[in-house]
C-alpha cells in the first residue's frame, strides 16, 4: 500500500461515512520540494486558505478545474502527503483584478497584495514558459479558496 492511500484510509475514518472511497488527486504546492514545505506549512498553521494557479495550466495538462466539495491530499516536498483539503470556492479572473483579500488569505510573503503580486509574476515567468506560455498582466488565474479537513 502507498503511503497515499495509507494516508486516505486514515483521512477516509476521520472524514467518517460519507468520504469517498477512492483516494483525491494528491499534489504539491510551488514547483520545488523547498515552496512546497513553505506553503504547506501555512496551511497547517491556518494562515494559507487559498491558492491559484493560470488557467492555461489546466488547459495544457488537460485537467478538469477544481470545484467547490473536491478533495485534494496535499504532499510535502518529499511527496509525502500531509493533509487534506476541501475546495469551498473557485473562481477565475485576470491576475491584474485579484483583490487584496485573495492576497492575504494566500498567507504568502506579508500577505499584501505588492507581495503576492510580486512573487506571482516571478513564479509564472518562471514555470509557464514549460507549457509554452508567458506572464501577461491580465492572464486567467483559476483561484481557489479551501479549508483544512485532515492532517
Amino acid at each position: 500500500m502507498s503511503t497515499v492511500e495509507r494516508f486516505w484510509k486514515e483521512a477516509r475514518r476521520a472524514l467518517g461515512e460519507d468520504a469517498p472511497q477512492e483516494p483525491p488527486q494528491a499534489w504539491a504546492f510551488g514547483d520545488s520540494p523547498e515552496l512546497a514545505d513553505e506553503l504547506l506549512a501555512l496551511v497547517l498553521e491556518g494562515v494559507k486558505t487559498a491558492t491559484c494557479d493560470a488557467l492555461w495550466r489546466f488547459e495544457f495538462d488537460g485537467e478538469p478545474l477544481p470545484q467547490p466539495g473536491d478533495l485534494s491530499i496535499i504532499l510535502d516536498g518529499a511527496g509525502r502527503p500531509r493533509c487534506l483539503l476541501e475546495t469551498t470556492e473557485i473562481r477565475i479572473m485576470p491576475m491584474h483584478e485579484v483583490d487584496a483579500a485573495f492576497a492575504y488569505d494566500e498567507g504568502e510573503g506579508d500577505r499584501s497584495w505588492d507581495d503576492w503580486h510580486a512573487a506571482h509574476v516571478r513564479y509564472f515567468s518562471r514555470t509557464l514558459p514549460e507549457i509554452g506560455k508567458q506572464f501577461e498582466p491580465a492572464m486567467p488565474l483559476v483561484l481557489e479558496r479551501f479549508r483544512l479537513r485532515y492532517a
